[in-house]
Order: structure tokens, then sequence, then C-alpha cells
């Protein structure tokens, strides 16, 4: 099934897409990676499988599967209603710079342990690829004391060079702590001794050191003995390396609570705002906080654990250097807009977020379309699209106003692209809704599971 597409490109000449359905009936695949083999690489979050997929035959197979490892129960029928406990499941992937040239590992990160409740284990581990079988095998667990929720798991994962050493990160969400069942969780967004609402780094390989210490953990971290590389987020889905003639940089995405989903240029040590200062530090959600409840009575007028925002702009201010404003804030809603709404989510009321809800991002920098270079693409799992933001030349600011791509009735989870960039692929939920504000409903969302690819023509 193929369609033919404008996307207007707004920089320059308007490129035109064939848009083809490569693979459907997916599992809610999470993650996709352009290989060096050629293969496009698929997590599947609800079996825990890992596919390798031939874009040219639409040959597949299974290189891993990890079912029989997470210690909760299993769902193994096709009915959409059913899905594993965790928000995600098997999360991020990412293949070694090195996979074709000596180094053949493929990172995972995913839910293993359930504790109770809405608490999980999450564990981040690597592989090794035998060319031969065509498998993965010889797990090395990385970290497997990483925490899991039923939501904001984060999970993303994405290699980038500094210098010459490359090393791993690692988005971590705040387990949605301070809204909706897990309104009564603490948030600990702003603890450096805790994981939660981090980005962390690790090591690609293991370090050998007559010190001791974590072999994993770069030396140089910013919290030492930690892999806690920046603070602040509330539910970081998309890592991605930007890197030009000009900078080398990580720039991450993230859901805002109802508004003001966020696109941030990630420093060491340095901190992102949440839950005090949601998108720019502009005022809009004082007397407010970043997330309301319905569920259960608590303190607060908001019914969440999560701090009343006093001052944002004051709050930057204290924080001064330590504090990143995003590069990009989607969607800002003003104050009185934002009480309304949440007034009626706290009396049961169902709400439409400003939100695109951020899945993923990938900067572009290829020669396939030209006028594109130096962009980010940012995928949605609401209203979906993609949205291409060019970046300035240093990549420290966003320049005009977000294009609006490959708009369709569907959730974009992921996004890569071939090597030339001629060729965009995107994958997408088989559910229409995976957590949060409203059930589970997979109605009314087209191309559910699905591999889709967008080619130049």
């Amino acid at each position: 099934m193929c369609l033919y597409i404008l996307g207007v490109d707004l920089y320059g000449q308007e490129p035109h897409f064939q848009r083809s359905i490569l693979r459907s009936q997916l599992a809610d695949p999470w993650s996709v990676v352009y290989g060096p083999d050629d293969h496009l690489w698929i997590t599947e979050s609800k079996t825990y499988r890992v596919l390798r997929f031939d874009p040219k035959t639409k040959n597949v197979h299974v290189a891993l599967d990890l079912s029989t490892v997470r210690e909760f129960p299993r769902y193994d029928t096709l009915d959409l209603d059913d899905r594993p406990w965790p928000q995600g499941g098997l999360m991020g992937m990412a293949l070694h710079p090195q996979f074709a040239d000596g180094s053949p590992y493929v990172y995972l990160a995913y839910v293993y342990k359930h504790l109770s409740g809405n608490e999980f284990t999450s564990r981040l581990s690597r592989f090794r690829y035998n060319e031969q079988t065509k498998l993965l095998h010889d797990e090395e667990v990385i970290d497997q004391d990483i925490p899991g929720s039923n939501d904001h798991n984060g999970g993303r994962l994405e290699v980038m060079q500094h210098e010459d050493k490359y090393f791993l990160f690692y988005a971590l969400g705040d387990m949605g702590a301070g809204q909706y069942s897990n309104a009564a969780r603490v948030n600990y967004a702003q603890d450096p001794t805790r994981k939660e609402g981090k980005i962390l780094r690790y090591r690609l390989d293991p370090a050998v050191s007559s010190e001791g210490g974590h072999p994993w953990i770069p030396i140089n971290n910013p919290f030492q003995g930690s892999p806690v590389f920046s603070l602040g987020h509330r539910n970081p889905q998309g890592l991605s390396w930007g890197k030009s003639d000009v900078f080398s940089y990580l720039y991450a995405c993230e859901h805002g609570p109802m508004s003001d989903d966020e696109v941030n240029l990630i420093e060491a040590g340095r901190n992102y705002g949440h839950p005090f200062i949601v998108g720019y530090a502009d005022g809009n959600y004082n007397g407010l906080a970043a997330a309301v409840s319905d569920d259960g009575e608590l303190p607060g007028e908001w019914n969440t654990m999560l701090p009343s925002i006093v001052d944002e702009a004051a709050t930057a201010r204290l924080w001064g250097m330590k504090y990143r404003d995003p590069l990009y804030s989607f969607k800002p809603t003003g104050n009185d807009s934002l009480r309304v709404k949440m007034e009626k989510i706290r009396s049961g009321e169902n709400q439409d977020w400003q939100s695109i809800a951020p899945s993923s991002l990938i900067y572009y920098n290829h020669p396939g379309i030209p006028s594109w270079q130096n962009s980010l693409l940012v995928t949605s799992l609401k209203h979906g699209a993609v949205y291409r933001l060019k970046l300035t030349a240093d990549g420290r600011s966003v320049e005009g106003i977000p294009e609006k791509l490959f708009a369709a009735d569907v959730r974009y989870r992921d996004i890569c692209l071939s090597p030339d960039g001629s060729r965009i692929y995107l994958i997408t939920d088989r559910s229409a809704v995976t957590s949060g504000p409203t059930a589970e409903s997979p109605d009314h969302v087209d191309l559910r599971g699905c591999l889709v690819e967008f080619s130049v023509k």
C-alpha cells in the first residue's frame, strides 16, 4: 500500500515523499534503529522481542526473545486489551558505533521485575550479536537497579561521542510520581542521589580499574559514582546525538504535564526544571502544579504530592547557570486556561491536553534532503505527526515555527533514517493510548503497529 505525500518545506524546496507500509501487526514497537548491516532493528515492547527487518526483501526474524526473563506475568495473546503492566516493557535500543568492526553489541533497556503496586525495576544490558546464527546472546548487565513504573518510564537510549570516547545515555522518566494512580508517589526528579527523572550516562565498555568503582559508570560524570548526567526531567522519551561541523550535542524531548512539551539540549549537571518549572520559565504554571489528580484524598490544592509552583522565573534565577530553558516548548498554555482544565480534571472530567506528546527525535543533517539539514525531527503520539525544528548554525536555538509533516490518525513512537537521509522510517503504536489521562482505547487509530517508510521521490 503506497501513497504519495507532499511535505511542505518552509525553508527551501518542497520534497515529495512516497509512503510505504513495510510491516504491520507489530506488537507495539518501541525503538527502531537503522543498523550498519542495512537492516532495521526493532524492539517490541509487549512481546519483549528484538526483530531484524530487511527493508529490501521484507524478511524479518527474531534476534532475541526476552519474554522469559521478565519476572511478572506474560501476555501472549493478540488481544489488543492485553499489555504488560509497566509503561513500555522492552524499550530503548542502541547499537555500538563499531558494530560492524569488532564490537557487535546491542544495548537494551527493559522492565524486568514487578515489586508491588505500580513499582517495577528496569535493567540496562548489552548483548553480543552472532553473525552466523543471527541471534543476540551473552547478556551483560550494565545496571539492574533502575526504577520502573506503570507510567513515565522514558526508556530511550542513545550513543554519543565526547572527545575520543563513546558513551551510552538513558532517558528515565519520573515514574509518573504525583499524578493519577501515582499521585501519592514522591517525585525525585530534583534529587541527584536518585535515578528517577534524569538523563543517565554509562560507558559502552566496562572499565578495568585497580581503584574499584562501578565498571560501567564514567568517572567524569557530574555526580561522582552515579550515572546521573542531568536532572529535572518529567518523561523524556527521545534522545538524539546531533553532530555537525560546528557542534556536537545531545538533544532530548519530553512530555509536559498538560502543555509545554519540551525539546532540550542536554548538558552535564544541568537542571531542566521539573517539577518546579514547566516549559519555559515564563510563569504560566505559577500557582499550579506539574500534575493534577482526581484520585484519592491527598493534601494540596491539586490532589498531588507535587509541590505548588510559586514563581517559575524566580526559581530559574535562584538556580542560575545550573538551570536550562528548553530550546523549544510546544503549545505553551496560559495560566487561566490551565487552571480551568485542572479544576475540571480534579472534578473527574476528561480534558483535552494542549500537547503533542513527543515520543522520540532525531537530528537530521543528511544529503537526502539538503533543505532539511541541521534540523530536529520530533515524532508525536497525539495528533500523529512529525515536527521539523530548524536549528541555528550553533545548534543552541530553534529558528521559526516547526513544520508539521506526515500527519495521520496514528501514534508515531520512534524514527530512524537511512544513511543518506532519503528514507525516513517510523514505527507506530498498536494501542491508541498507553497510559495516564484516559483508559487504553485502540479504536479510531490507523496504521496500528506498523513500520512505515517515507522515501524522497
